[in-house]
């Protein structure tokens, strides 16, 4: 089966000044289909950038990153774009949610930038609050709910467009430890369900919900 994921000889440099700084080196790494998977690592140690290039958020500047079997070194942006916003959902530490917008509106706001059909939006962002557990705030606005609440509303956000990965950075690094549990476990369930999840943490207890773990030391994939 083709991998969801596979990097191969993959390294990202910057130009500081006068100075390259390669903030990753030559990863090499295959996640497959319904794995859940944490990269770990100090910081400084490339996880950011990882997940910028698996978020295809940046491009590496050698090696080569196939998504579902797709060589996205030969997308232009606006393909990469596309792809992104159909087969890659994120959830970040800070919730990102539209204060001013119900709970529908803000998950239906992934719809559009996807492109799906007007006739399923609606329907998709209520069968994907449901999901996680709220089907009874759809109408709230994020300010009144918890915080685990809104991380929920991220997530449902994410899941929308029905995404092949899912990619989170820190997803309870805002929230205390009973919350972020009920978050963890929401993550079991997805993984459970097929998905396919790559978590970004410094978190041992979150890693430790993980299939495996991808450890990056000074740029490079350490084990």
């Amino acid at each position: 089966m083709t991998p969801v994921v596979e990097l191969q000889g993959v390294s990202r440099t910057f130009q500081a000044g006068d100075v390259s700084v390669t903030a990753l080196k030559d990863a090499d790494l295959s996640i497959g289909r319904g794995e859940y998977v944490a990269i770990v690592g100090p910081s400084g140690s490339g996880k950011s950038t990882l997940l910028n290039l698996l978020g295809l958020l940046d491009r590496p500047t050698e090696g080569t990153y196939h998504l579902e079997g797709v060589d996205t070194s030969l997308l232009e942006e606006g393909q990469r774009a596309g792809l992104r916003s159909r087969r890659i959902g994120f959830v970040f530490q800070s919730f990102h949610l539209l204060a001013h917008r119900t709970v529908l509106e803000n998950v239906l706001l992934a719809t559009v930038y996807n492109g799906m059909p007007r006739a399923e939006r609606v329907p998709a962002a209520e069968a994907a609050l449901r999901r996680v557990g709220l089907g009874h705030r759809m109408d709230f606005r994020p300010t009144t709910l918890s915080g685990g609440e809104r991380q929920r509303v991220a997530i449902a956000r994410a899941l929308v467009t029905r995404p092949g990965l899912l990619l989170a950075d820190e997803p309870t690094g805002n929230l205390d430890s009973a919350t972020g549990e009920a978050v963890l476990e929401l993550f079991d369930e997805l993984r459970a369900d097929g998905l396919t999840l790559i978590v970004v943490t410094h978190d041992d207890y979150v890693s430790s919900h993980a299939d495996r773990l991808v450890r990056l030391r000074d740029g490079r994939v350490a084990a």
